[in-house]
């Protein structure tokens, strides 16, 4: 608690700081309208071309809960009286290119901090920082380490528009293959969306920067180790994954044996408009992943037979079960100020929820806005809406009193967890920024009997 209100006082004096920045503009000898969008975020200057990158960045939520009506609680539930909570982000990017087509990434971590509740009680959670295991140590980690090559298929090369710690190259052909192997986060590649993506300058929701019912491979951090082949081009992509996925649900250890688990990811981008402030792209997607799953109908067979003497998913896993899932990903230019963008996401629900969420189909439609007609180019408004589902089998479990490793109420009248988010995000100089974000949460968990809810967040983020 002390903790949660020293940081609090903190990001309330760095918000007081952007205000009186904003009412005299963020440096008075050179206006914001001066700088194109999105020059100067960050405090190092990342335009050289020299062999070797290196960048840093740290993400801080503080995000509070008022008390809410809930007719009952389980051991998975959202709690229903006020709490705070804080978490934190610290990551380091190194990459070296040693020819103008190889480049090497490692980057390590540190979380720390924790989530409302334990993140447990909500699928569509409110902080993507916060792993979804508390009992993780905040001791550092490594994230990513993988090889990336380019196989030219033009002679075309052009600047890269997208660098960063992903691709640090500074040119590319215009048209390539692209190879991937090592650590990596499947959602760096995949489902990738320039207005939903980023929980440090942008949503904080975890079913609204990613797809919900996109169960991808990763293990409790996000990570995961595997292959992707990328064929890019102007107008079209097309990239395959292969990756490793956890020994159980929700687990830190990666299975290497793909004899007994997989996960197979196939994603098509479509740029279907590529007119200034028009442009336009849509990303169908289409995944499979084989586990050891557990199975929502043998649970609860189990239990009404009389065999378990509660639905009880992890007894009834067996070798070689799947779950298919495909998503729809649309991004949207609306003009030089307005950007849009959808999501559509559905799995076959029969198996348990593995390695992302309990979410079994999800819609979400959200917008954004740049600063620009108040002179604040860099800074950003969003705000989405997102409705999350899960299977009849799925809902059967927890209403018989089943629990998954995130919801569990003990039962279950039925809603759909409908989510309404709203941020703004300033940036106070360079690479310091700070947003405040609200979310309001109705039947969370998908229980009629719980909530409404509401979380109000402070974000602090610095970029090197």
């Amino acid at each position: 608690m002390n903790r949660s209100r020293a940081g609090l006082r903190l990001l309330s004096a760095l918000l007081l700081t952007l205000a009186a920045r904003t009412a005299h503009g963020s440096n008075p000898e050179q206006p914001e309208t001066a700088q194109p969008a999105g020059a100067g975020t960050t405090f190092l200057d990342h335009s050289g071309t020299g062999p070797f990158w290196f960048g840093a960045e740290w993400n801080t939520i503080l995000q509070l809960k008022p008390s809410f009506d809930a007719r009952y609680s389980g051991m998975n539930s959202l709690r229903p009286e006020s709490e705070d909570a804080m978490s934190g982000l610290f990551t380091l990017f190194f990459a070296y290119a040693p020819s103008r087509t190889t480049e090497l990434i490692l980057d390590a971590e540190m979380a720390y901090g924790g989530g409302l509740s334990a993140a447990l009680g909500l699928a569509g959670f409110s902080n993507l920082d916060v792993v979804r295991n508390p009992t993780l140590s905040s001791e550092p980690y490594v994230a990513r380490i993988q090889i990336h090559q380019i196989i030219p298929l033009s002679s075309d090369w052009e600047p890269n528009d997208d660098r960063g710690p992903i691709t640090t190259l500074p040119r590319l052909p215009r048209h390539r293959l692209q190879v991937r192997f090592g650590k990596l986060s499947t959602v760096d590649l995949f489902d990738i969306n320039p207005v939903g993506s980023d929980s440090h300058l942008q949503f904080m929701n975890w079913a609204v920067d990613n797809n919900g019912a996109y169960d991808y491979a990763a293990d409790t951090r996000g990570y995961t180790y595997g292959l992707v082949v990328e064929y890019q081009g102007p107008r079209v992509e097309v990239r395959f994954g292969e990756m490793l996925m956890p020994k159980v649900a929700n687990g830190i250890d990666l299975d290497f044996d793909l004899s007994r688990s997989h996960a197979e990811n196939f994603e098509l981008e479509l740029k279907y408009s590529r007119q200034p402030h028009w442009a336009g792209t849509l990303r169908p997607l289409i995944y499979l992943n084989t586990a050891t799953m557990g199975s929502y109908r043998e649970a609860i067979d189990a239990f009404r037979s009389g065999q378990d003497p509660r639905p009880e998913i992890t007894a009834h896993r067996k070798r070689g079960r799947t779950k298919l899932g495909f998503g729809l990903n649309l991004f949207q230019e609306l003009g030089p100020l307005f950007r849009g963008f959808m999501r559509i996401g559905w799995n076959d629900g029969d198996n348990e929820s593995f390695a992302y969420t309990e979410i079994d189909d999800t819609f979400e439609i959200g917008a954004d806005m740049r600063g620009t007609l108040w002179q604040r180019p860099n800074d950003k408004i969003g705000l989405a809406l997102v409705t999350n589902g899960i299977s009849d089998l799925h809902r059967e479990y927890l209403r018989l009193g089943g629990a998954g490793f995130l919801l569990g109420d003990g039962s279950l009248r039925y809603g759909r967890e409908t989510i309404v988010e709203h941020y703004y995000n300033l940036q106070i100089w360079r690479g310091a920024f700070a947003a405040y974000d609200i979310q309001g949460i109705a039947n969370p968990g998908y229980n009629q009997d719980r909530g409404p809810v509401w979380v109000f967040s402070l974000r602090g983020h610095i970029e090197l």
